[in-house]
């Protein structure tokens, strides 16, 4: 697939028919379409869903900060002062060049047998990796890793996840995920540093590290929850992100095409 512009891709839509809930703010719903929007370049391609527990927490943090200093900007009366005015003649342009490129975009069609056809010739671009789900505690030295294990050690099932939730919130020093037990949520390998997902990918369901996991960060405890292996996307699933990417490829070619012709039908001088 070629590379697209930053301004044609801003022209994919992410349309969930079932969007969730993620949080409230004064009683307003925040969904995870919202936030996949709006950190669509942070994202970049991620689905905001398929995140780690942590990540996720953070961006809807972040989202909801947003949310307030716009609110709070507006009961300044910040939109009638002088300097977003400017700025908003600077942009003015940039926004009338997104819209008459989604005008072009929404006149194209593709037909439904080369999205099948892309899906086919390309399934490995859609598959899901292998995942899995755990809770950790994080400590900072080796010996303070081996005592949490050793309390540990002799529990199984249930009794097991309890103490491990309830160890990582009184110890453990990743305050992201202690407030949750030590939750993670899902993630593949690429989500976290080597040794981590190394350990965490080696263990069955139900089964803690034996010995601390090592990283830049400290010494890990992991408790491995579940795990999903990879598998196929089905078409069904992507055929819509498909059939955009390919009506990308056309806006391409037709903007290339009408930007030969208005710069033919032009006066221009180099000077």
């Amino acid at each position: 697939m070629k590379k697209i512009s930053l301004i044609a891709a801003s022209l994919i839509v992410s349309v969930s028919l079932n969007a969730a809930t993620v949080a409230t703010l004064n009683g307003k719903n925040i969904s995870d379409t919202e936030i996949n929007e709006a950190f669509a370049p942070v994202l970049r391609g991620q689905d905001f869903k398929n995140l780690p527990e942590q990540q996720k927490k953070a961006l809807i943090n972040e989202y909801i900060a947003q949310q307030l200093f716009l609110e709070d900007a507006k009961k300044q009366n910040l939109e009638k002062d002088s300097l977003y005015k400017e700025e908003l003649e600077k942009v003015k342009d940039a926004v009338l060049l997104k819209v008459y490129q989604e005008k072009l975009f929404s006149t194209i069609k593709i037909d439904s047998s080369k999205v099948k056809a892309y899906y086919e010739q390309n399934k490995n671009e859609f598959v899901k990796p292998a995942r899995a789900k755990a809770r950790h505690i994080l400590v900072e030295s080796e010996k303070e890793a081996k005592d949490i294990i050793s309390q540990l050690s002799n529990l199984k099932g249930k009794a097991l996840e309890d103490k491990f939730a309830e160890i990582a919130r009184e110890r453990s020093i990743d305050p992201g995920s202690a407030t949750q037990g030590g939750e993670l949520g899902w993630f593949d390998q690429s989500n976290m540093v080597k040794p981590f997902t190394d350990a965490a990918f080696s263990l069955k369901n139900g089964e803690m590290t034996k010995i601390p996991v090592k990283t830049n960060f400290g010494y890990h405890i992991i408790l491995k929850e579940n795990s999903q292996a990879k598998e196929q996307v089905k078409f069904d699933e992507v055929k819509k992100g498909i059939e955009n990417r390919l009506k990308l490829e056309e806006l391409q070619k037709l903007m290339a095409e009408k930007g030969r012709t208005l710069f033919q039908n032009s006066k221009v001088e180099y000077k």
